[in-house]
């Protein structure tokens, strides 16, 4: 029972921070491209985001282990608070210099505090559940994750959606006060179990030598980019174009917000329920790896084939989210399962480290490759790196 309760207090902080997460992003994406910023400029809006997030989740592992997951998942949910009120603050009459860097800075933060508050509670998840219960381990990793994403998704719709009604500002003040509640709540009710410290633990223990979880890691960071150089930068400024052809401005944000917050809360449907697909091993997760390759060339072909017919473009990246969900599933599952006993937060920060290099790269290439080739080349360059991730999973030798 006590587990149980443990569980739904992480997912229940978790599921309010991805909610602004998400919502944030598009606030930030459909906000900017209005006024005028090109592909590559919006693409540096989110880059800090990402560089923040390989060094926290370094960091956040030696706090976890330090200071105790309660108290890393609570500093997570303050300072995203504070990014969403410093937002507020951005002036229309500033130049377009000082707007990019004054972003850049406050989606640092928010990354900052994303990274904090996933690494304390998928660490937590292992640490509640007592050792030796791999198939339960791989339905609770999948769950927790696969729920976060559909309520990113629906971040999704709700950032695209308030920024359509009550615009930019009111929108960030809206979040920060729902997020202020839930952290209240945090402080109330999060289980004592999640205290725990380490004092004596060293900064130099974070870096893994695990073999597994080093080769893991690098699959991870060719897996996200996969999915990040057509989604962060290409999808939303190519959809909002296409639809911005027979609708007003106001109502193709509402679209291009519904259709990415649909594909999040079906890729994390899919998650959640991937267990039921078969085992977790590097195996079947070398295979699922390279399905994802596959579908990345049939969604570059259409994209080439077909430039002006978006609703074969849209059926196939649902596609592609079915089969990247259960790949993130099953290595957020081995992750878990490889490592140390004591040694967890540090072992899944490294792992998460490798996940935001991968964001980082495909955010930089999402927007280089739809400015130079538009939504085609971003999906091409998907594949390349799908495969590349499927290479670095054939060095994992394991038995199941």
């Amino acid at each position: 029972m006590t587990s149980l309760r443990g569980y739904a207090a992480v997912t229940a902080a978790y599921w309010a921070f991805m909610l602004t997460d998400g919502a944030l992003r598009m606030l930030v994406l459909l906000h900017f491209h209005s006024l005028g910023f090109s592909p590559l400029t919006l693409a540096w809006l989110f880059l800090l985001y990402e560089v923040a997030g390989i060094v926290t989740n370094l960091v956040a592992g030696w706090l976890a282990a330090r200071f105790g997951l309660a108290s890393t998942l609570i500093v997570g949910l303050a300072l995203q608070i504070a990014a969403l009120v410093a937002l507020t603050q951005l002036d229309p009459a500033w130049s377009l210099v000082a707007s990019v860097v004054f972003v850049m800075a406050v989606q640092g933060a928010s990354g900052v505090a994303k990274d904090l508050t996933k690494t304390a509670s998928k660490s937590a998840v292992k640490l509640l559940l007592p050792a030796g219960q791999g198939a339960r381990l791989y339905t609770w990793v999948a769950a927790l994750t696969g729920s976060k994403n559909a309520v990113k998704g629906a971040g999704f719709f709700l950032g695209a959606a308030l920024l359509g009604t009550i615009g930019f500002a009111s929108s960030l003040w809206a979040m920060a006060t729902g997020l202020g509640v839930i952290l209240a709540a945090i402080l109330l009710f999060l289980p004592t179990g999640l205290t725990a410290r380490v004092k004596d633990t060293k900064f130099a223990q974070v870096f893994s030598k695990d073999a597994r979880i080093n080769a893991l890691s690098l699959a991870r960071l060719f897996l996200f980019a996969a999915r990040d150089v057509w989604f962060v930068v290409a999808l939303p400024i190519w959809l909002a174009g296409y639809l911005t052809q027979g609708l007003d401005e106001d109502r193709a944000f509402f679209l291009t917000g519904g259709f990415m917050a649909a594909w999040i809360i079906f890729y994390g449907a899919v998650q959640a329920t991937a267990p039921r697909l078969g085992a977790g091993t590097a195996a079947r997760a070398r295979g699922w790896v390279f399905a994802l390759a596959g579908v990345s060339v049939v969604l570059t072909a259409a994209a080439l084939l077909a430039p002006q017919a978006g609703w074969p473009v849209l059926a196939g990246l649902m596609v592609f989210g079915a089969v990247f969900a259960v790949n993130s599933a099953l290595h957020s599952f081995l992750i878990l399962d490889f490592a140390g006993a004591g040694r967890v937060t540090m072992d899944v920060g490294f792992y998460y480290m490798a996940n935001a290099a991968g964001r980082l790269l495909g955010t930089a290439l999402s927007g280089l490759t739809y400015q130079i080739g538009g939504l085609p080349l971003a999906l091409a360059t998907a594949a390349l790196l799908a495969g590349a991730s499927g290479i670095v999973m054939g060095r994992l030798h394991l038995q199941p």
